[in-house]
């Protein structure tokens, strides 16, 4: 949810109405800074541990599944306590294995990898 004090400040008119967001759109200046300061500080103490978050993009990780159930526990109690919501339809996995893409990189078992299909287009010299 935006400041509701800086809502004015994204007021429009269409038709003669005004209309204002509610939320921050991700086309306005600064926001995705805004929007990783934010998850940051949501996310603060599960950061660097067992969670990777890139703006809108988030990894939960972990060796053993229990650990897995309980850290997600975790993150979804700090999403309901900020308010937060998921778009499952479009971007949620769970429960993933390695082998799955995150922002190009490559998610293993022994941890992030390069992507092999952005190496085989570099020429070999």
């Amino acid at each position: 949810m935006m400041y509701p004090l800086n809502e004015e400040s994204t007021m429009f008119i269409i038709d003669q109405e005004n209309f204002c967001y509610r939320v921050m759109p991700f086309g306005l200046k600064n926001v995705g800074d805004t929007y990783q300061m934010s998850m940051d500080k949501v996310f603060s103490d599960q950061i660097g541990r067992n969670v990777k978050v890139y703006v809108d993009d988030m990894v939960v990780k972990t060796k053993f599944a229990k650990e897995h159930s309980d850290d997600l526990i975790k993150i979804f109690q700090q999403l309901r306590k900020h308010n937060m919501r998921l778009s499952p339809k479009k971007k949620c996995d769970f429960r993933v294995q390695g082998g799955n893409k995150f922002l190009e990189f490559m998610i293993a078992c022994r941890g992030v990898e390069t992507n092999p299909n952005k190496c085989d287009a570099l020429p070999i010299t």
